[in-house]
């Protein structure tokens, strides 16, 4: 770990300029139509739905980055996590008309993403065993040094350094509060339909960013900042920062974020499914423990006028587990409750598979925050490399046919 922070801080030029990403947008098929919404540059406009997976996330800026590149611009943004991290950071960046992505790859080249891992030396050294694999001697060794932190904290980092490096940077892009960040999404352009040439309202095209927790005290997947007036008084006032720091509460990894001095508004939690006593304090952890690909955050029954695209960090169920030993146990049932929802929405409508990407992230390990530089370039490039082979697949005509057939078939 220590030579890895030698290293000196990469540039955006070696993201973007490196030779495969130059080459993979070269490849991008000119005039393909994405999206029936469009603004006055030509630029096509889409939801995004981005999934959770820790330093894994950088792949997600490749792949936003290809889509900018390709004239698309975001109505809908979302995610979970590291996804929750590329939606804050895009829609904060600029205005839905604005290419964003070089503005967020200037803050990743700059970051050291080890300093996140901000709890005391054992916790440190901790992370680096599990990290690297060290033996079960070692590693039990070392989980031994960090029992109080779990015990005591309920997690083996504070998150306080990851919190305050995303309030610095929101407040880079002039976003203090939500409703700075509210008046950065409702600053949108003319929009007009590719085929009719109407002009859209702005209430019909009004952008959302949808940050995915979970409030465990509840049994409540918080959607933020939708439903932030539930656990905030003055939610306006709020840093959008604390979404994403919920969301990205890796369960005993960070501590969870908690929440005191609720709004009492029983009808407002009857809304979203609570009907119990009212909570005064909440915890609040990763959204990925019940929704880590909330594809379903932007969907709308009948026929889109603009698609929603997911990116996904690698394939899921592609075999089945073999499950004989207790880690393996724990393994599966975490991984199984924590994709059941989207698994499930993707059932239901298996049109959705036509709009994911799925980013082979290789060997990296989505825990190593200490990961070398080659390691960074490498994630973006197979994000872009991944989004560039599916704008270049992708039938949006084709798309609207499937659509127009499933309403057919509910008829």
């Amino acid at each position: 770990m220590a030579d890895e922070k030698k290293e000196k801080p990469l540039t955006a030029a070696q993201f973007t300029s490196d030779p495969e990403v130059v080459s993979a947008l070269r490849k991008l098929k000119k005039g393909r139509v994405y999206s029936d919404i469009i603004d006055a540059q030509g630029n096509q406009y889409v939801d995004l739905v981005m999934e959770g997976g820790g330093v894994l996330g950088i792949s997600l800026l490749g792949y936003v980055y290809a889509l900018e590149q390709a004239g698309l611009r975001f109505l809908g943004i979302g995610g979970t996590s590291a996804g929750a991290i590329n939606a804050m950071m895009t829609a904060a960046a600029g205005t839905p008309a604005e290419a964003k992505s070089n503005k967020v790859i200037d803050v990743l080249a700059a970051l050291d993403m080890a300093s996140f891992v901000d709890g005391d030396d054992d916790a440190k050294e901790f992370v680096e065993a599990f990290v690297g694999d060290a033996g079960r001697v070692k590693l039990a060794w070392k989980g031994m040094q960090v029992v109080d932190n779990i015990t005591d904290r309920l997690g083996l980092n504070p998150g306080d350094v990851f919190f305050e490096w995303l309030k610095t940077q929101l407040a880079k892009f002039d976003v203090i509060e939500v409703r700075d960040l509210e008046a950065r999404l409702a600053d949108l352009p003319e929009l007009t339909h590719r085929v009719t040439g109407k002009v859209i309202s702005k209430k019909a095209a009004a952008p959302l960013l949808a940050i995915v927790a979970a409030d465990v005290t509840t049994e409540t997947k918080a959607i933020f900042p939708q439903m932030a007036d539930l656990y905030w008084k003055r939610h306006k006032s709020e840093s959008p920062a604390k979404f994403v720091r919920a969301s990205m509460s890796i369960p005993f990894f960070f501590e969870p974020f908690r929440v005191s001095d609720l709004p009492q508004n029983a009808e407002r939690w009857e809304e979203v499914g609570y009907f119990g006593s009212l909570p005064t304090e909440v915890v609040l952890v990763d959204g990925g423990i019940i929704s880590n690909f909330p594809i379903d955050l932007f969907h709308v029954p009948g026929v889109p006028i603009s698609p929603t695209f997911g990116a996904k960090l690698g394939t899921d169920r592609t075999k089945p587990r073999t499950i004989e030993k207790p880690g393996q146990l724990a393994s599966a049932v975490y991984n199984a409750s924590r994709q059941y929802a989207d698994t499930d929405f993707l059932a239901k409508h298996p049109d959705y598979r036509h709009l994911i990407t799925y980013i082979e992230t290789g060997d990296h390990d989505w825990l190593a925050f200490s990961m070398p530089n080659a390691d960074k370039i490498d994630l973006f490039r197979r994000g872009v490399i991944a989004a560039v082979a599916f704008l270049n697949g992708f039938d949006w005509a084709g798309y609207k046919k499937v659509r127009e057939a499933l309403v057919a078939t509910t008829k």
